[in-house]
């Protein structure tokens, strides 16, 4: 840092002071090592066009940002290059407080210089931290300030729980965000900068006679993924954020505080791979049937959201057909959470899947739910009539034995953003 660690505790107080310190939660524990259905697992899925929620787990509890901090970098960047302050042929120095962040970085030297072009598409690919340092002297004049100025950036954005204290994301226990706020983030850097997304997308680029190639394996193994951006840190965990699209239907992805890389990547496909399902939208990877059986425990405690579609601009989705197995009494008004334990490609694999969730938590409805995955017949095992503490409860005990689980909330038409 430019300044030593006393400034920027101080800084920090100021921007608790000015923002207030409940509402942004300022401070965080150090966590232990991430793993999903962890302490510090977060999760959340979107629809990019209107915003609702169609997965959240622990979407707004506190959790370091890691180099998903970068997208908030690029966002300010590609601001200053939309009001034309910058342009991409334009000169970054590189000083040396830039050249000395630790890796992963493209290794400038003092006093050198690169385009902003080349800062952009070290930050999309390599996640470099030189880089991303040398772009936020260049639009803040230092470090500290341009964390202060991501800060007061994002909070406009709708990111109320966001504390940025610098351009990288390397560690600092001071620089916090959740799971939505970093939502809000991608929707914005998709529905804001169209031009410039497609940096995301980015395979590789040449630097110096080295070809860079992009850390995030999602482009290459998740059909419709185009972007964005990957992120690690020992106090933060695995983190990722993933845009992807199919059959003009955008979803935008976070998976926070995962063990490992391929953890995470399997656990952000599972989500997408749920939502588009969720959306009637056909064009999964090829041989994945998302059965219970087959499937590690990925969601203990997601919620599933009705998801309101603009009129005139896609089918919405088909309705439901429910079959009930077993019934019992009228369910009081408390009593309206379910949750879903599989969905698969018979009726009878469902009724079973159904039946044998009721009597493990020995509470609930179990019905079967009739519907289409990828234009084929499938059915949806549920337990329906449960409280929120019986859907909870169950959830979570089939984690603890790896079973496939999410909750289902009664209400509807939550919104990532407005």
């Amino acid at each position: 840092m430019a300044s030593g660690p006393g400034r920027g505790r101080r800084v920090f107080a100021l921007i608790c002071a000015t923002l207030g310190s409940v509402a942004v939660g300022c401070a965080l524990p150090r966590m232990a090592h991430a793993q999903i259905g962890s302490a510090r697992y977060s999760s959340m899925v979107i629809d990019a066009r209107s915003g609702a929620v169609l997965e959240a787990v622990n979407a707004d509890e506190l959790r370091h940002p890691a180099s998903l901090t970068k997208l908030m970098t690029l966002y300010m960047l590609f601001e200053a290059l939309r009001d034309r302050r910058l342009t991409l042929n334009q000169l970054v120095p590189v000083s040396w407080h830039a050249a000395s962040q630790e890796p992963s970085k493209l290794g400038l030297t003092p006093g050198t210089r690169i385009t902003v072009e080349q800062a952009i598409l070290g930050l999309v690919t390599k996640s470099a931290n030189d880089a991303a340092a040398a772009l936020g002297e260049l639009l803040g004049g230092n470090e500290d300030r341009f964390g202060q100025m991501m800060t007061l950036r994002a909070r406009a954005l709708g990111m109320n729980r966001t504390i940025f204290r610098n351009a990288s994301g390397l560690p600092d226990p001071e620089q916090v965000t959740t799971a939505r706020d970093l939502a809000i983030l991608a929707r914005h850097l998709i529905t804001d900068f169209p031009g410039y997304y497609g940096y995301f997308s980015t395979p590789n680029f040449v630097f110096h006679g080295r070809t860079i190639y992009n850390h995030d394996r999602m482009l290459q193994t998740y059909p419709g993924a185009d972007g964005m951006k990957t992120g690690y840190t020992e106090a933060s965990g695995h983190n990722l954020v993933t845009s992807a699209e199919r059959g003009g239907v955008r979803l935008v992805g976070v998976v926070l505080g995962a063990a490992s890389n391929p953890e995470r990547d399997y656990h952000m496909a599972a989500l997408l791979d749920q939502s588009f399902e969720q959306l009637d939208v056909p064009g999964g990877r090829r041989g994945t049937m998302v059965a219970s059986s087959r499937a590690p425990s990925l969601v203990a405690t997601a919620r599933a959201a009705t998801v309101p579609v603009p009129t005139n601009t896609r089918q919405a989705p088909r309705a439901a057909t429910v079959l009930p197995v077993t019934t019992r009494a009228p369910v009081s008004a408390a009593a309206r959470w379910g949750i879903q334990v599989g969905t698969f490609s018979t009726e009878k694999a469902a009724r079973q899947a159904a039946t044998a969730a009721q009597h493990v938590a020995d509470a609930g409805d179990a019905h079967v739910e009739r519907t289409k995955l990828r234009g084929k017949p499938a059915w949806r095992a549920q337990l329906t009539g449960l409280t929120a503490r019986e859907a909870q409860s169950a959830c979570g005990g089939r984690a603890k034995k790896k079973s496939a689980c999410f909750v289902v909330h009664p209400e509807g038409g939550e919104l990532a953003s407005r």
